[in-house]
């Protein structure tokens, strides 16, 4: 079975459960805005629990 929390994501992947564009998530990474990310090699890759612990502690007025 496979446990979502602990999921590798891709930044295509991130921008796809958040449902913005690929460049926003590059542009956070640049400037550590984003949801904690982590670099494998010349790869970028997140996990899927701190995607959405970042996101759920956003503040919901802007």
């Amino acid at each position: 079975m496979n446990d979502l929390s602990t999921e590798i994501m891709t930044p295509e992947q991130v921008a796809d459960l958040l449902h913005i564009p690929p460049r926003t998530i590059e542009e956070w990474r640049r400037t550590r805005s984003g949801p904690p990310w982590r670099r494998v090699g010349r790869h970028v890759r997140y996990l899927r629990r701190e995607v959405l612990a970042w996101f759920e502690e956003l503040d919901s007025d802007g």
